[in-house]
C-alpha cells in the first residue's frame, strides 16, 4: 500500500465537490471523487493499523437508520462514526413521533442539532429510498439555511432501493488492493450474475452498484440473469453510458456460464426481479399480508426452476485460468451449510472466504472516508494534522 504521505499528497491534489453534495449514487461522483474516497479510506486504515487515533471530532453524534436488517453495515457504521469521534444514536421510528405523523422536514431537523452525519438503509421499497434521502438532504439544508442547524450533516446512503454506495466502493478498494492499483483494473472481467437463493425479496441495489460503479473503471462488466429478473432499466443504461465513456464494456449475456467465461472477477448473487418488487412495494404500502404471502410462494418458484444457476468449482474452471476471484457483499447462501441449495459451493466460498471478509473490512473505512469528505473541502489537511500530532489509539 502507498505510503500515508504520498496518499494525503494525491487527495490534496484531487478535484472535488464531494464536501457540496451527499454520496447518494456513485454515478453522481467524478472518477476524481471516486478515488478521493478510496484514498481517503486507506489512509484512515493505514492510520488504524498503525495505532494512530483518527478522532476528527471531539464531541457529536451520528445518527443511523436502519428500514431493513443489517449486519455488516449497521456495525461498520457504528464502526466509522467512532472512528471519527462521534457517538452513535440510532433512530428507532415506532418510538419516535414519525409514527404521530410528523413529517420528514421536521424530524430531520430536529434529530440533526448535534449531529454530524445520518446514515440511512432504506431498501424496501422501488421508487422510494433513494427519494427519502434526498427529501432528508433537502431539509437539512433547510434548516442550515435558516438558522435552525449550526452545520450540514453528512447523509450517507448505507444502501437504498437503486444503489449501495458503501458496499460497491467497498468492494472497488477490495479490488483495488487485491490487483495493487485501480488501473489494472482496466480490461479485467468482472461477471456481475444472478445466482439461485431460497429466499426472495432480495434487493437491486448491489448488483446495480456494482455495473454502475465498475463500468466507471475500464473493466468489462458482464451481467447475466434468467429471463424476467430484469435491473431496473435506467441503471442499466446508466452501466452502458459509463462504460462507453471509461473505455471499457458492458455486457448482457443469457447464463451464467458464458457470463464466467475467461472471467477475472465472479459475483454471484440473488435478488428480486425488478417487475416483482415494484408488485411488492405496492403491497407493502397496502398492508397486503394475504398478496405478500402470494407473492412469495410465486418468486420462490419461480427461483426454484432455475437453480442450475450455482456457483460451483466446475463453474469456476470456466474462469480466467479457473482462478477467478469470487466476490460477495455477504451473507451469502452457501449451500449445505446456510441453506441446502443456494449461490455457491460450499468449497468455492470456503476457498474465498478470507478474501470476502476483506473485502467486508473495507466498509467502515469507505463510510468514515465518505463522511469526512462530505464534512470538510480539504480532507487531506485534516488528515495530516491527525498524522502530526500522531496520537496513540491505544496507551
Amino acid at each position: 500500500m502507498e505510503s500515508i504521505n504520498t496518499l494525503i499528497k494525491d487527495i490534496n491534489e484531487l478535484e472535488s465537490q464531494l464536501d457540496q453534495k451527499d454520496f447518494l449514487l456513485t454515478w453522481e461522483q467524478t472518477p476524481a471523487e471516486l478515488e478521493r474516497v478510496l484514498k481517503t479510506a486507506k489512509v484512515l486504515k493505514t492510520m488504524r493499523a498503525e495505532n494512530i487515533a483518527t478522532n476528527v471530532f471531539n464531541n457529536g453524534i451520528g445518527i443511523s437508520l436502519f428500514r431493513d436488517n443489517s449486519t455488516r453495515t449497521r456495525f461498520s457504521y457504528a464502526s466509522a462514526i467512532n472512528m471519527l469521534g462521534l457517538a452513535q444514536q440510532e433512530l428507532d421510528e415506532g418510538k419516535s413521533q414519525i409514527a404521530h405523523g410528523e413529517t420528514v422536514r421536521e424530524t430531520a431537523n430536529m434529530i440533526s442539532f448535534c449531529a454530524d452525519a445520518i446514515g440511512i438503509r432504506d431498501d424496501m421499497y422501488l421508487g422510494a429510498g433513494n427519494t427519502y434521502m434526498r427529501e432528508v438532504g433537502a431539509a437539512l439544508d433547510d434548516g442550515v439555511e435558516n438558522g435552525v442547524l449550526p452545520s450540514r450533516p453528512a447523509l450517507i446512503n448505507l444502501q437504498c432501493d437503486i444503489d449501495h454506495p458503501t458496499q460497491s466502493m467497498a468492494d472497488l478498494a477490495w479490488l483495488e488492493e487485491h490487483f495493487g492499483d485501480l488501473k489494472e483494473l482496466k480490461g479485467k472481467k468482472i461477471a456481475m450474475t444472478w445466482a439461485y437463493s431460497p429466499s426472495y425479496g432480495k434487493p437491486l441495489s448491489v448488483p446495480q452498484g456494482i455495473i454502475g460503479l465498475m463500468t466507471r473503471f475500464g473493466m468489462d462488466v458482464t451481467l447475466a440473469h434468467p429471463e424476467g429478473y430484469d435491473l431496473i432499466p435506467e441503471v442499466v443504461e446508466q452501466a452502458k453510458k459509463n462504460a462507453k465513456e471509461s473505455g471499457g464494456s458492458f455486457t448482457q449475456v443469457d447464463t451464467m456460464a458464458e457470463a464466467f467465461e475467461g472471467a477475472d472477477i465472479v459475483y454471484p448473487k440473488s435478488w428480486a426481479p425488478y417487475k416483482v418488487m415494484e408488485r411488492r412495494t405496492v403491497m407493502l404500502r397496502a398492508n397486503d399480508q394475504e398478496g405478500l404471502k402470494s407473492l412469495e410462494q410465486e418468486c420462490l418458484a419461480q427461483n426454484a426452476k432455475h437453480k442450475d444457476w450455482h456457483c460451483t468449482e466446475e463453474m469456476m474452471t470456466k474462469t480466467k485460468d479457473g482462478e477467478a476471484l469470487y466476490m460477495h457483499c455477504l451473507p451469502a447462501d452457501i449451500s449445505g451449510v446456510s441453506c441446502k441449495e443456494g449461490e455457491v459451493e460450499e468449497a468455492v466460498f470456503e476457498k474465498y472466504r478470507i478474501a470476502t471478509y476483506k473485502e467486508a473490512s473495507w466498509k467502515p473505512y469507505i463510510i468514515a472516508s465518505m463522511i469526512l469528505n462530505r464534512k470538510f473541502s480539504e480532507p487531506g489537511k485534516i488528515l495530516e494534522e491527525l498524522l502530526e500530532d500522531a496520537k496513540k489509539r491505544v496507551k
